[in-house]
């Protein structure tokens, strides 16, 4: 694992290796030159003894704790975007750059797929077509931006503007997610409670009535009805269980179809840019930041428009907006103007239009959709913070609603039997 020079580097046959990792320090007695890195053994014993038959003269060696790996999320990816970014403007060589991030990283999972990448490079392939073995993390759009800055020469400042994009995209990510979790979370804790209801509580004010022989309301009785049907076991599980069974695979399904089904998906997103409320102040306004900050950091980096709407197409993360976007490529690849195709499309709203029509008369395409860009992330944020305010109280009408309307009804009958009494 370690060469004469005392640098360390990951061979792929020694991945596959079983035991356990130890970071050694010591010396090649050799060359006499320090060496340090790391090496797979079964144990310490085993580890000297790999070193001894390497000309390795050992000082320390640790065994490293195994953690549990982590999925690589696109924050990941972007974190180590802006670090590459930063760490290579200071001027430190691309492989050093990739060995400190790499080895800083807390997710194992990132620091093995950066050192896999790293060590493509080392072998002689270029960043960009390293990063396009790993299409799962790096799409197409990330590969094509780098693949742009290296063969302009500017590697630095393509990297900077990605990752810029990638962390404006990931905070409208961040906004939809947070805004969207709202009504979701008021749908789950009102099934939760009503089922806690229907099958702990209900059942013990119901036997108290009927030792107290009491006649029941109308509304007490028809919660009694839909508690019985609760707990009542017809298939061996009470129907309460089967009832949140169903629920979870009806939303596993929902989940599968929309990855599996175009047509499917294709309405989904439909629906949410038509959805009441957040549908057209959230989704459909953060889709077309999405698109325009694209758009414009691909044209700002020399890709030409036609080849940018392909990437473009891809991250616009809706199926709409994807299908409107090969439409648009197709008219400009005719020779139709970009603010001509966003029309005919009828997706674009009148400002975004018109900074893109200023953008291409006067040459700043890029700047101009950036700034539109900017405002709808803005008008994104107003409408999340707007929805997270008008939220909370929903959730206390709705919840306290439901909750006053049970209790109502158990009590309901100890008042009838007072006035009775009375």
């Amino acid at each position: 694992m370690a060469t004469a020079t005392g640098t360390a580097t990951r061979r792929p046959q020694e991945k596959k290796e079983s035991g356990h990792t130890f970071l050694f320090e010591g010396r090649n007695r050799t060359s006499n030159q320090p060496a340090k890195g790391e090496v797979v053994a079964r144990n310490e014993k085993e580890a000297r003894e790999k070193l001894m038959r390497k000309g390795i003269q050992v000082v320390s060696i640790v065994r490293v704790k195994k953690t549990r790996k982590k999925s690589i999320t696109s924050g990941d990816v972007t974190v180590f975007t802006r670090q590459l970014s930063t760490m290579m403007k200071a001027g430190l060589p691309l492989l050093q750059a990739f060995d400190i991030v790499a080895k800083g990283h807390s997710n194992p999972a990132m620091t093995e797929l950066l050192l896999d990448i790293r060590n493509d490079i080392e072998q002689g392939s270029s960043l960009s077509k390293a990063f396009a073995k790993h299409p799962k993390h790096f799409d197409k759009l990330y590969c094509n931006l780098v693949a742009a800055g290296e063969e302009g020469g500017v590697l630095e400042d393509l990297l900077d503007k990605l990752a810029t994009y990638k962390e404006k995209t990931e905070s409208i990510k961040r906004k939809v997610k947070s805004a969207l979790t709202y009504p979701a979370m008021v749908i789950i804790v009102a099934i939760a409670l009503i089922v806690i209801m229907m099958v702990f509580v209900l059942p013990v004010f119901k036997k108290t009535y009927e030792d107290m022989d009491a006649k029941l309301p109308g509304l007490t009785q028809s919660l009694m009805n839909v508690s019985d049907w609760f707990v009542a076991r017809p298939l061996i599980l009470p129907n309460a269980l089967w009832l949140i069974i169903i629920i979870v695979l009806g939303i596993l399904g929902f989940i599968q179809l929309n990855r599996r089904s175009p047509s499917f998906h294709k309405k989904v997103d439909a629906a949410l840019l038509k959805a009441p409320i957040f549908g057209e102040a959230i989704i459909r306004k953060a889709t077309i930041a999405r698109w325009g900050r694209t758009t414009a950091t691909l044209f700002s980096a020399g890709v030409p428009l036609v080849e940018a709407l392909d990437s473009v197409a891809g991250a616009s993360g809706n199926v709409i907006y994807e299908e409107a976007t090969h439409k648009i490529r197709g008219q400009i690849s005719q020779g139709t103007s970009l603010t001509a195709s966003m029309l005919g499309t009828q997706l674009f709203p009148n400002m975004f239009m018109q900074m893109a029509s200023i953008g291409e008369e006067s040459g700043s395409l890029d700047d101009m959709l950036n700034k539109a860009s900017a405002y709808y992330e803005e008008e994104v944020d107003t409408a999340v913070d707007n929805l997270s305010a008008m939220m909370e109280p929903i959730i206390m009408v709705v919840l306290g609603g439901i909750v006053g309307v049970i209790l109502v009804a158990l009590y309901l009958p100890l008042f009838n039997l007072g006035n009775v009494v009375g």
